[in-house]
C-alpha cells in the first residue's frame, strides 16, 4: 500500500520536461494530481491529466516569484509545502528569496554560497580547476569590459573550442539571433565573431572558453545523486549517454542514456571522488554531474554540476528510487538512508527506437540499448500509461516526428 500524504503537500515550479517528470514521480507515488505553477503553459504539462497547472507569467522575477508562492500558500490548509523547482533560474530565485516566503515552505537546495560556486560556470571552473575536480582546460574572458582576448591564453588551448556563458541567467535575458546554449568554434576568427555577437547583445558577465574534449554524444556521462538535508549522499547513479538534443537551445539535455553502463569499464572509481567532493563542500539536495570521457588521458572531465534534478533524472525513479519519495522521506519524515550506488541497467529515452538505431554511434552502447528494449527495461518519461488523452497522444506523436527530423537534419 502506498504511503498517503499527511499534513503536507507538494508544489512543482516549472512547465518543461523536468516539471512533467517530477509530476509523474508524484503521481506514481500517490496516485493524485500535483499542483504545478509555471511561467508559460508548455504542452508537456498543460496537456497532462496528472497536474493542476497554473500559469504565472512573472514567476521568474523576484517579486512575481515571492507573490505567486505566498498567494498559493494562503490557499493551502496543509502546514507544510514541499516545493520543487525545475530550472537553474528557479533554484536561484528560491534560495535568494526564501526568507520572504511563507513559513510553510520547505525545500532541499544548497545555500547561496555553494550555489554560486556551482551554478555560475566561470566561478565553478576558477574554483575547482586546482585539481579538486578533473575539468577541461579553460580560459575565462570578461565581457563588457572592452578587453581584447588574451592571445597567449588562447594559444595555450587547442581548437576546436567550446564557448558558453558563465552566467546563464544573465545570458538568457539578452536574446539575439543565432543564440546558442553552447558554441563550438574551429578558428580564431570564429571565436572572435561569437564573442562579439554575445557582447553586442548586452551580456556583461564572463565567458567560459575551453578546449573541446574529443568525442561525440557517446563520450558523455551522467551522474545523478541525492544528498540529504544532513549533507550526506544517500544515492547516486552512473550512466553513459547515447544522444543529446540537437536544437541550439537544447544542447546539453540528453535524450538517450543507459544507467549502469560504461563501455570503458567500471564506474565505482569515478563516482567515489564525486561523493567525497559533494560531502566535503556540504552540498544538499539533488544534483547532476555532466561528465565527458577524455580518450587522451582516460579521465572523466566534469563539464558542469546542475544544482537540481535534471529532466533525465527520472531514470532514478525507473530504477526504484522515486525522486519525490527521497525528498518526502528526508524533509517530512526525517528518515536516514544508507548510501547506494545504483547499478541497475535501465535505458532512458525521449526519442523513437529508430533514432537510437540510426544515430547512436557507439556500437556497444547501441547494442545494449536495443537489448534493453527487447527486455522491456526502458523508461520513457513522457509516455505515461496513466496520463493519456487524444490531445496528449497527438502532442507525443508530434514530438517523435520532430525528433526524427532533427536528428536527420541537425548536427552539432
Amino acid at each position: 500500500m502506498k504511503e498517503k500524504e499527511k499534513d503536507f503537500n507538494v508544489l512543482i515550479l516549472g512547465s518543461d520536461f523536468n516539471a512533467y517528470c517530477m509530476a509523474r514521480c508524484y503521481h506514481e507515488l500517490y496516485g493524485q494530481k500535483v499542483n504545478v505553477i509555471g511561467k508559460r503553459a508548455l504542452g508537456v504539462v498543460s496537456y497532462s491529466k496528472i497536474v493542476h497547472f497554473k500559469q504565472e507569467p512573472d514567476l521568474e522575477t523576484p517579486q512575481g516569484f515571492v507573490q505567486a508562492l505566498n498567494e498559493y500558500a494562503k490557499t493551502q490548509e496543509a502546514s507544510t509545502i514541499l516545493v520543487i523547482v525545475t530550472s537553474d533560474e528557479l533554484v536561484r530565485l528560491l534560495v535568494e528569496n526564501q526568507n520572504q516566503l511563507d513559513k510553510k515552505y520547505v525545500h532541499n537546495y544548497p545555500n547561496l554560497e555553494i550555489l554560486n560556486k556551482i551554478l555560475v560556470k566561470d566561478v565553478f571552473y576558477q574554483t575547482f580547476q586546482d585539481g579538486t575536480l578533473n575539468v577541461p582546460k579553460t580560459y575565462i574572458y570578461p565581457c563588457g569590459k572592452k578587453e581584447k582576448l588574451d592571445e597567449e591564453k588562447i594559444k595555450s588551448l587547442m581548437y576546436p573550442l567550446i564557448i558558453k556563458p558563465g552566467n546563464n541567467i544573465e545570458y538568457h535575458s539578452h536574446k539575439f539571433e543565432g543564440m546558442y546554449k553552447v558554441y563550438k568554434v574551429h578558428t580564431r576568427q570564429e571565436l572572435q565573431e561569437v564573442v562579439d555577437k554575445i557582447e553586442n547583445a548586452g551580456y556583461t558577465s564572463n565567458l567560459v572558453i575551453q578546449e573541446f574534449i574529443p568525442g561525440d554524444d557517446c563520450a558523455l556521462f551522467d551522474v545523478a545523486c541525492y544528498c540529504s538535508k544532513n549533507k550526506k549522499m544517500q544515492l547516486s547513479t552512473f550512466a553513459q549517454i547515447g544522444l543529446q538534443e540537437r536544437n541550439p537551445g537544447g544542447i546539453g539535455n540528453c535524450t538517450v542514456l543507459i544507467n549502469g553502463f560504461n563501455e570503458h569499464g567500471d564506474s565505482d572509481d569515478i563516482v567515489t571522488p564525486l561523493k567525497e567532493f559533494m560531502e566535503k563542500i556540504g552540498y544538499q539536495g539533488f544534483a547532476e554531474f555532466d561528465l565527458k570521457y577524455d580518450s587522451r588521458d582516460k579521465k572523466y572531465k566534469v563539464l558542469e554540476i546542475n544544482p537540481r534534478q535534471a529532466r533525465c533524472s527520472y531514470y532514478l525513479t525507473a530504477c526504484g528510487h522515486n525522486l519525490i519519495q527521497y525528498l518526502v522521506d528526508d524533509l517530512i519524515y526525517h528518515k536516514e538512508k544508507d548510501y547506494k550506488l545504483e547499478k541497475q541497467q535501465v535505458l532512458l529515452k525521449f526519442v523513437p527506437n529508430s533514432v537510437i538505431k540510426k544515430y547512436v554511434t557507439s556500437e556497444p552502447l547501441r547494442k545494449k540499448a536495443l537489448e534493453l528494449i527487447k527486455e522491456k527495461k526502458v523508461a520513457q518519461p513522457l509516455k505515461y500509461k496513466k496520463d493519456r488523452s487524444i490531445r496528449r497522444r497527438l502532442y507525443l506523436i508530434g514530438k517523435d516526428l520532430s525528433y526524427k527530423r532533427k536528428y536527420k537534419t541537425l548536427n552539432w
